[in-house]
């Protein structure tokens, strides 16, 4: 190399360093109905997934946060300063707001969190290949409703009442109620259906199965009630209901078992597939992701305090008993 090319080689390098060191961060939507307090440990989990494909929250990607009632007015809003922002990605943390998000832009990349059926609600075309602008991470909790009522009822065999608490207007809802209905009227079981909508709603729900002299009851899947869990379990305790949760936080928050993947992890996936978007993969490419696993969890003390007897075949196949 030539002495004035090297010099001038070595003259180049500052500013591309320069150039890069002052790169603008991606810009990240973030869109979830309800308290940011009941999500701390689930937006960690979202951040970790970022940071898995190298975006760090800060220097590499700037999230713009938008909590809100479970509102149509203050949900579009939310999402309209998005689209005017000019956000690269939307994080739709919910079924509902993904719906939500899905109307207000064809164009810009949305990945969703859903615990039900993201074809079914029509959020995408088909699982593996999602087609036009969405993607994310599918739970399918309503399709495990029956495997709850089956692991509940071996806890607390002589039930004769095994109960469903879903929130109504959830897009799932009426698949849980059809499907807990169905399996409960094969095993012989009554299947009282308790709705509730808020919190005020989930305490008269309690009161409800109280008074119906329920035997046990299945919690299903809906962000309201994982925001609320430690109440729910509480309310449980007070009311000496055994109940089954379609996530572990339920359980490490009090409750008496769980059975179903991973909430945490679910958001850490949606958090690498914002990632690979921001690296210019395609939504529409990249497959609806679901559960390979699902864990079964019991807390050994609240049966206890229940006043029953974990039968050993559920010990055995537990992934974890919380003492």
């Amino acid at each position: 190399m030539k002495r004035r090319d090297f010099i001038a080689t070595i003259g180049i390098v500052p500013v591309f360093v320069a150039f890069n060191a002052h790169a603008r961060p991606r810009s990240v939507g973030f869109i979830k109905f309800g308290s940011a307090d009941a999500y701390v440990p689930f937006v960690a989990a979202f951040k970790n997934g970022l940071r898995e494909t190298g975006y760090v929250e800060g220097p590499d990607v700037i999230i713009d946060y938008k909590w809100v009632k479970n509102d149509g007015d203050a949900g579009r809003a939310a999402l309209s300063e998005f689209v005017r922002g000019g956000v690269q990605v939307i994080f739709a943390a919910g079924s509902g707001e993904a719906l939500a998000a899905r109307a207000a832009t064809p164009t810009i990349p949305i990945v969703f969190y859903s615990a039900g059926d993201p074809v079914a609600m029509g959020l995408v075309q088909s699982l593996n290949r999602p087609g036009a602008n969405v993607t994310g991470i599918s739970r399918l909790s309503h399709a495990l409703g029956a495997k709850r009522l089956e692991l509940v009822q071996q806890l607390v065999p002589g039930a004769k009442a095994i109960a469903l608490l879903v929130r109504p207007d959830n897009p799932s809802a009426a698949i849980e109620i059809e499907d807990h209905v169905a399996a409960a009227k094969a095993r012989g079981l009554h299947a009282p259906i308790f709705e509730a909508r808020d919190a005020a709603e989930i305490g008269r729900a309690f009161d409800a199965a109280t008074e119906g002299r329920v035997d046990a009851l299945v919690v299903a899947g809906s962000p309201l009630f994982t925001a609320q869990r430690g109440d729910i379990t509480k309310l449980a305790a007070q009311h000496a209901i055994p109940t089954i949760y379609p996530e572990r936080d339920y359980v490490e928050a009090g409750g008496l078992m769980s059975y179903g993947a991973s909430f945490a992890d679910s958001w850490r996936q949606a958090g690498t597939y914002v990632g690979r978007i921001l690296k210019g993969e395609k939504p529409g490419n990249l497959p609806v992701l679901q559960p390979t696993a699902f864990e079964l969890v019991i807390r050994s003390r609240t049966a206890t305090i229940l006043g029953l007897q974990i039968p050993q075949n559920l010990l055995a196949t537990a992934d974890l008993v919380i003492e």
